[in-house]
């Protein structure tokens, strides 16, 4: 049974009256250094109600304004392109930072239309001054992919902010869509990715969303339900048969029957390249372990750098 506070012994005390002082002063003769900001200060002393964050996300995704009626896809843009930039061999880039925030990497034109999504997220970061950039950007995303139907996706807080431009990472790190397999394949393992990886990525990305002329200069969506994650972007892969896009623009594909939907070169490699193919396949047949091996890598490539 527990003593009551009056029967601490006089011993009991001079023991802890020690191990107080020794602690304090191992704490003190090894100082934390490290940059302490609001974001972490926030995650650290539990002051940020996620909970609540979540929700407002999830509050302003529907916009009948917006394309296809969700801002869901581009907010998974934002977190993808931010996380996109990593290097395993210096360490540089990633999630952590928000660095998109600052020129040279906001101009990055692979980066081209993200302003509106980072301007969109800004009420929220004002209503939540607590939760770094960094943070609300890879949540933001982790919601959008909960609501349009697909996994939840766990959230680790912590990330900081950078301050200037000089963090950020060199440009054109992220992926043409109008190159081939090893290209693909050079901007993943770059990012310590592997070919599994690397297709449940582009199969979840390119599941929602479209492309916009005056952005990345292809058009179209990918699918005929870009509003909701699944493995129709796989359905769509092998069950349609695919035509070069007739047009001034740069080289794409669509559907042969509609012309409504399209591929990115990047995508035909999906079906073309044996290894791609082979986990391409998989998903095709298989949603449920397409859902759970996308959730799985995009949370690593939300995480990396941090």
């Amino acid at each position: 049974m527990a003593r009551p506070m009056r029967q601490f012994t006089q011993r009991s005390f001079s023991t802890f009256q020690y191990q107080s002082s020794h602690y304090t002063r191992r704490f003190l003769q090894k100082p934390y250094t490290a940059p302490v900001t609001l974001g972490f200060l926030g995650w650290l002393f539990g002051s940020i109600d996620y909970t609540a964050v979540r929700k407002d996300i999830a509050d302003i995704l529907e916009d009948y304004d917006w394309d296809d009626s969700s801002w869901g896809p581009v907010l998974i843009r934002l977190a993808w392109h931010a996380s996109g930039t990593y290097c395993t061999a210096d360490g540089t880039g990633g999630s952590n930072g928000a660095t998109m925030r600052f020129k040279p990497e906001m101009d990055d034109g692979a980066n081209a239309g993200l302003e509106f999504a980072r301007n969109k997220l800004e009420k929220i970061k004002e209503k939540y001054p607590g939760i770094s950039y960094a943070d609300l950007w890879i949540l933001a995303s982790y919601v959008a992919i909960e609501e349009m139907g697909g996994p939840v996706i766990e959230f680790k807080p912590g990330r900081t902010d950078a301050d200037s431009g000089t963090a950020c990472p060199a440009v054109g790190r992220l992926p043409d869509a109008a190159l081939g397999a090893q290209h693909i394949r050079d901007v993943f393992y770059r990012m310590g990715f592997n070919d599994r990886e690397i297709v449940a990525l582009v199969g979840g990305g390119h599941a929602i969303g479209r492309c916009h002329t005056d952005r990345s200069g292809f058009d179209g969506p990918w699918t005929r339900a870009p509003t909701t994650i699944s493995n129709e972007f796989f359905k769509r892969l092998f069950e349609e048969d695919w035509v070069q896009k007739k047009w001034n623009g740069p080289k794409q594909f669509v559907d042969k029957k509609t012309g409504k939907i399209m591929m990115l070169p990047t995508d035909i490699t999906m079906k073309s390249d044996g290894e791609f193919r082979k986990y391409s396949k998989e998903y095709y047949d298989d949603e449920e372990k397409f859902m759970t091996d996308f959730a799985a890598a995009f949370k690593k490539l939300t995480e990396l750098g941090c």
